[in-house]
């Protein structure tokens, strides 16, 4: 399969400005993954909801490198992964299983971003899984789930499993696949995957030292979200997403496009 992202003009003024601005935001949080090493060559999914009642969604077009990706190449499907709209760019409705779970059960999952970084897949394959070993471990185990491995994620029946496994959490560790998280906006999602992210290398990196480690206690770990909305003013990923642009924009605007 070959695919061209010469989709001729920008969906911009075609769409509402609403579902256009998710679009900037999904592809620019396309092109941080990739910026920063996450991407695993065209797999993985980061996915959006569009407001509305049809539970529309937004997805990155099937054989695009995430470098690639722009506002107008995101493609539009519904809960099945399939396109609503006339997008010359292919799917992948299979990928879609797991963000689909999710966005179904979930109302504030608005966002769900899914990596198989090597320090995530590391994590997810130790038994302990992720350890209180660094600040920024924190916040994702003030909210943290797991689900084992099933195979790859294609089947109907493993979607009530994950669900229930991700409960009210906002970050998931897939048992020997990846990493994954989940918010009601982009910014908020990407901020929760850089950190769960970092975590992941942080592990690694202590665990290669192979000398005695010291665990945060359980009592900080309980308080972390509220000391976090402090540093932030209740912000969140808000705070960053701004500066994360800009950085975009530096490097390449054509995820804008």
């Amino acid at each position: 399969m070959q695919i061209s992202l010469d989709s001729g003009p920008s969906l911009k003024g075609r769409v509402s400005d609403a579902e256009w601005q998710l679009r900037v935001d999904l592809a620019a949080a396309y092109r941080l993954i990739a910026y920063y090493g996450w991407d695993d060559l065209i797999f993985t999914h980061l996915s959006v909801r569009i407001p509305g009642p049809e539970h529309h969604f937004l997805i990155n077009p099937f054989g695009a490198m995430f470098d690639e990706i722009t506002a107008s190449s995101l493609v539009k499907i519904n809960l099945h992964g399939e396109k609503v709209d006339d997008s010359p760019f292919p799917v992948n409705p299979a990928g879609f299983t797991i963000h689909s779970a999710i966005h179904d059960a979930r109302e504030d999952a608005q966002c769900v971003m899914h990596t198989h970084t090597v320090e995530g897949v590391a994590v997810s394959a130790q038994s302990e899984g992720l350890l209180p070993l660094s600040q920024q471990s924190l916040f994702p185990l003030a909210s943290l789930a797991y689900h084992d491995y099933e195979g790859i994620a294609v089947r109907e029946d493993e979607k009530a499993r994950l669900v229930a496994d991700l409960g009210q959490a906002r970050f998931m560790i897939l048992r020997n696949h990846g990493l994954l998280t989940c918010a009601p906006t982009v910014a908020d999602a990407f901020l929760g995957m850089f950190i769960l992210q970092r975590a992941c290398e942080i592990q690694v990196a202590a665990l290669a030292g192979n000398q005695p480690l010291t665990a945060v206690p359980q009592q900080i770990i309980d308080k972390i979200q509220s000391e976090a909305d402090r540093v932030t003013s209740s912000q969140g990923g808000l705070l960053a997403w701004p500066g994360l642009l800009r950085k975009l924009d530096r490097i390449d605007p054509s995820y804008r496009d």
